[in-house]
């Protein structure tokens, strides 16, 4: 019989995705969408990690809206480890809570926190980093991030100031120390951060010990730190509904990792996409000579630039260029690309019934 494994995952999918309605509700948000292939973008992540991490090791961190909705999508994975946040916090809450559910059951566990609704084309080259980081993270008590080198300017992610190289770059990549954590910047900073070329995206991607993660919280987040030291074995629900609502909404990025003694990352070599506006799906869908991108039952004549996906009529578009239309059973959305951003505004004018 082999060794138990030490590694853990864990897949933060509590997001609401309001930027892609009408598609995204508040019971199926972005990451239970299937946008970009015939799985969910929770379904994709997860199948990302079982090849380094067993599936009895992987864990699902939902809200109480949307776990039913969670574990439909994902049948194969237990209900014990598809866990309902009790409230809405932030990703310091979260991590401190993925970080409580690896070390009651191994305190020797090295867990990894991904977020449930990006994209990565590239599993392979996803799979040896994600081996090569956790086999450092076992051996510092250093906080690991994934470093995404930026493609442009985006104005929409932190930044991070990558620092020295740690060692000579192997087959798991460069391991570089990160020398801050930069907030979202305008577009003339983060035009000079990307020419510069010692800045990377956040993605958002963590990796450590339990043990570091709790040494940190003592020292910078004592609300979160009892909250890990305290954390019962068995069920953890009466626990988790007195005690989770009341932790800071803080991001881990200003609670812990902005403040830690030491913060390392490495330098991703496999593609990643956030999928954050419905103008990021042309980059993986095939478009048409016109740069129209399609899904669903869509005809085009004398049109241009489109982004049109239906989940059940046909959408014709006619002599339009530049536009966004999503239709599902009871609502259509029609968007000028440039306009993508503030679909949000239309959040408070909708009928709650189509939330």
């Amino acid at each position: 019989m082999s060794a138990p494994s030490h590694l853990y995952a864990c897949i933060l999918a509590g997001g609401s995705g309001e930027r892609f309605w009408p598609m995204s509700r508040a019971r199926t948000p972005k990451h239970l969408l299937k946008l970009l292939s015939e799985r969910t973008l929770l379904e994709e992540t997860v199948r990302r990690v079982e090849g380094v991490v067993p599936p009895e090791n992987v864990y699902v961190l939902t809200s109480e809206a949307q776990v039913e909705s969670v574990r439909a999508a994902l049948p194969w994975v237990p209900a014990g480890q598809i866990v309902a946040e009790p409230a809405r916090r932030d990703t310091a809450p979260a991590a401190a809570l993925a970080t409580a559910l690896v070390r009651v059951r191994d305190p020797k566990g090295v867990l990894a926190i991904f977020p449930a609704d990006a994209f990565i084309h590239d599993t392979g080259r996803f799979a040896d980093q994600l081996q090569a980081a956790f086999e450092w993270a076992a051996a510092h008590a250093s906080l690991l991030t994934f470093a995404i080198m930026p493609t442009h300017p985006s104005t929409g992610f932190g930044y991070l100031e990558l620092g020295p190289a740690l060692g000579v770059s192997g087959p798991g990549g460069q391991f570089r120390s990160v020398g801050r954590f930069v907030e979202k910047p305008d577009l003339a900073t983060a035009q000079g951060y990307v020419k510069s070329g010692r800045y990377a995206w956040n993605a958002g991607m963590f990796l450590w010990q339990a043990g570091a993660f709790l040494a940190e919280a003592e020292a910078h987040a004592p609300e979160l730190a009892r909250f890990i030291r305290e954390f019962p074995a068995g069920d953890p629900a009466a626990y988790m509904a007195s005690r989770f609502p009341a932790l800071p909404k803080i991001s881990v990025d200003y609670a812990i990792l902005e403040k830690a003694a030491s913060v390392a990352t490495l330098v991703a070599e496999f593609d990643w996409d956030d999928v954050g506006l419905w103008t990021a799906l042309p980059k993986h869908l095939t478009a048409d000579a016109a740069g129209n991108s399609v899904r669903g039952r869509v005809v085009v004549a004398d049109s241009s630039g489109n982004i049109a996906l239906s989940n059940g009529r046909v959408i014709a578009l006619c002599g339009v260029k530049d536009l966004v239309v999503v239709e599902t059973p009871d609502a259509v959305l029609v968007c000028h690309r440039d306009a993508v951003q503030d679909i949000k505004k239309l959040h408070p004018l909708l009928p709650k019934e189509l939330l």
